[in-house]
């Protein structure tokens, strides 16, 4: 384990934790504690965040956690609590651009209102932009990665850089970096997302329609 960071606290903008439960973070709400958490405020508060790490300090991206279970025991290092409410979307040349820690369901209707449809599966999707990168994830049979134009990571050393998916092997519920090991010392931060120009109206009513048929079929 690593010396204590408490001193982290008093220097990075965002929210730190100490001993932070994570049965907060997660959609069971049971787990143990993270030695550290930190939510950052934005791209370069997490920049700063990793270039101040100890370099063996264990290190773990939660978004919504709706796909993880965190042991009794914890988890002993620093966790990014990567989810945001109020994360950056926006409309660029022709593709849906969503940070990582944007909800799914918040990106299907972000471009529902700007007229494309092909996003509604992802309002069935309970995690966030960041998780469905990371796992490919899918339903009623969309996957993530089949609109993925480029995405945004960021490394230990706390570089930003734009990946395509050139770089990365997929399958179902799967993606790996081929060079390097998503997850470990490079984690997604953003996505530029491909879809059909099409009607507003129609794409709305899709999403309702499918988050109908999960409240139906799932708990």
């Amino acid at each position: 384990m690593t010396e204590p960071l408490n001193f982290l606290g008093a220097q990075l903008p965002g929210q730190w934790f100490d001993n932070e439960s994570m049965a907060k973070h997660v959609s069971w709400r049971a787990g143990g504690k993270a030695t550290h958490a930190y939510a950052p405020r934005g791209l370069a508060d997490l920049s700063v965040l990793l270039r101040s790490l100890p370099t063996d300090e264990p290190v773990c991206f939660v978004g919504l956690g709706s796909n993880l279970l965190v042991r009794d025991g914890g988890f002993e290092g620093t966790v990014v609590l990567l989810h945001n409410t109020h994360g950056h979307m926006a409309f660029e040349q022709g593709l849906i651009y969503a940070e990582a820690g944007v909800a799914c369901p918040k990106a299907a209707r972000f471009a529902a209102l700007q007229g494309y449809e092909g996003a509604e599966f992802l309002a069935g999707i309970p995690g966030t932009i960041g998780g469905a990168l990371a796992m490919n994830a899918g339903c009623y049979g969309s996957e993530t990665w089949s609109h993925v134009a480029r995405v945004q990571t960021i490394r230990r050393d706390g570089t930003v850089t734009e990946r395509t998916p050139a770089d990365f092997k997929t399958g179902y519920r799967h993606v790996e970096l081929l060079d390097g090991k998503i997850g470990a010392d490079e984690w997604f931060v953003g996505v530029y997302l491909r879809f059909t120009r099409g009607d507003s109206a129609t794409a709305r009513a899709h999403i309702k329609a499918l988050l109908e048929k999960r409240v139906a079929t799932q708990p």
